[in-house]
């Protein structure tokens, strides 16, 4: 798949952003940086090692309404949730309004702070039946869902994830944004991309600007926010109110503290040196251990291996190594090994 290419940026200007709190409908948030749901990716491990970097609203991972009314137990076991690990959303996937009811009554009793709608998702399977980035095609539709999670939500911030657009021909998130905020939606995320691009080209933060421009509930902005100077700049550039970390916080929860720091007109805080990123990787292992199981945690982890040691020299053969583990014994000696200084 054709990567994205991230807009070259000079050194951030100093001084911090002057913004007020970021306010959800009832929820009242410290931060403009949100770590996006994402599928595989954001368990109960993972949010609580970027909480200790600074994210303060997080979400579970994308979960299907129908899942959710079979009750499904994959589904239910990633909704699981703990002490410390608030304000949390759950974004939810469907096109069905009935659906949709009957899945919120399902989760009410984990009392949710924000509900999100996806009206984002790009993959086929999804878009087929209606749901993710095919609501784009349907504003009425994406209102009638929105309607149900604010009159259901029992109280929690209601949001919706919005792609550019369908296609080039297509980019009418603007007025799906007003159909949303119409339908009583407190904010709106904007992936700056559309259906068609997937994740591929340049985020356009043209389309994020006219997106602020055309609603009055906040706007936050999402697409490669893969360093903090970028997420400076995707504030700057569309004015909007917030912005969401997905791919760039893979194996990178530091960007959280290094985004912060800009926004507050501090120095970028220097990277992570190996024996912090060890005790990282460490941390976060034992936990999916502990969340999982012995056997399923390693699994899980495995993945978290490849991009924490991104960057780093000489770890492919430990790579391929760490991506056929079966034990933690195993992956906590070749996180050493991966991050033993070469000097």
């Amino acid at each position: 798949m054709e990567k994205s290419t991230p807009r070259l940026l000079a050194a951030p200007e100093a001084g911090a952003i002057q913004y007020p709190m970021l306010v959800l409908g009832p929820l009242s948030l410290r931060s403009r940086v949100v770590l996006a749901p994402m599928a595989g990716v954001t368990d109960l491990p993972c949010r609580m090692v970027a909480r200790s970097m600074g994210a303060e609203l997080a979400f579970v991972e994308m979960t299907s309404v129908n899942a959710l009314v079979h009750q499904n137990r994959k589904t239910v076991k990633l909704l699981e949730t703990r002490e410390g690990d608030r304000p949390l959303g759950v974004q939810l996937v469907g096109a069905e309004p009935e659906t949709l009811r009957e899945a919120l009554a399902v989760l009410r009793p984990w009392r949710f702070d924000v509900l999100d709608l996806n009206a984002a998702c790009p993959v086929k399977k999804v878009t087929k039946k209606g749901e993710g980035a095919a609501l784009m095609c349907e504003p009425r539709r994406l209102a009638a869902l929105v309607r149900v999670m604010v009159e259901h939500g029992a109280g929690a911030a209601v949001t919706v994830k919005l792609r550019a657009g369908w296609d080039a021909q297509e980019r009418n998130a603007p007025e799906a944004a007003r159909a949303a905020e119409e339908a009583g939606a407190h904010a709106v995320f904007v992936h700056g991309r559309t259906r068609a691009q997937g994740y591929r080209g340049q985020v356009d933060y043209g389309i994020i600007r006219e997106v602020k421009a055309a609603v009055g509930i906040p706007v936050l902005g999402s697409g490669d926010v893969l360093s903090a100077p970028l997420a400076l700049a995707m504030l700057r550039e569309t004015g909007c109110d917030g912005l969401a970390v997905a791919r760039g916080g893979l194996g990178n929860p530091w960007l959280f503290r290094e985004i912060e720091a800009l926004l507050e007109g501090k120095e970028l805080p220097p990277r992570p040196d190996r024996q912090e990123v060890a005790e990282v990787m460490a941390r976060h292992l034992r936990m999916c251990v502990g969340f999982y199981g012995p056997s399923a945690g390693v699994r899980v982890f495995r993945k978290f291996f490849v991009w924490y040691t991104k960057g780093l020299s000489g770890v492919k053969p430990l790579r391929v190594r760490a991506l056929q583990a079966t034990d933690m014994e195993t992956l906590l000696a070749l996180i050493d090994r991966a991050t033993a200084r070469h000097d």
